[in-house]
């Protein structure tokens, strides 16, 4: 159900407005036939997660890694695994890019208001 809030048609509800972006209809099939076998599909909510905390686990685990194979680089280098330490430390960046697409994400979410229930 669409309810209309200053000017915009917004959903009434977070979970509307999640199964109309993935386009989730009343129409769909409850059950997938393939081959010789048949796959139920259960009626379950989009989960409402931002990830910041997933992201940030992971930049934690990737920084940590990163300073536990420093001491060793001399030693990852003779052996042909000095990729290792560039590895996490690429990780690392990666994941501080991903944090913050994450937080961006998250606060966008956050300014949308949501209309009241009548």
């Amino acid at each position: 159900m669409l309810t209309k809030f200053s000017g915009v048609r917004r959903p009434a509800t977070v979970s509307a407005y999640y199964a109309r972006r993935v386009e989730l209809r009343d129409d769909q099939p409850t059950q997938h036939e393939i081959g010789k076998r048949t796959f139920v599909v259960a009626p379950v909510e989009p989960l409402d997660v931002d990830g910041v905390r997933t992201v940030g686990i992971g930049v934690a685990v990737w920084g940590v890694a990163f300073l536990a194979l420093l001491p060793f680089y001399g030693s990852l280098r003779d052996d042909d695994r000095g990729w290792w330490l560039w590895m996490c430390l690429a990780g690392f960046g990666l994941g501080l890019f991903g944090l913050e697409y994450c937080r961006r994400r998250r606060t966008a979410r956050n300014d949308v208001p949501m209309p009241e229930d009548g």
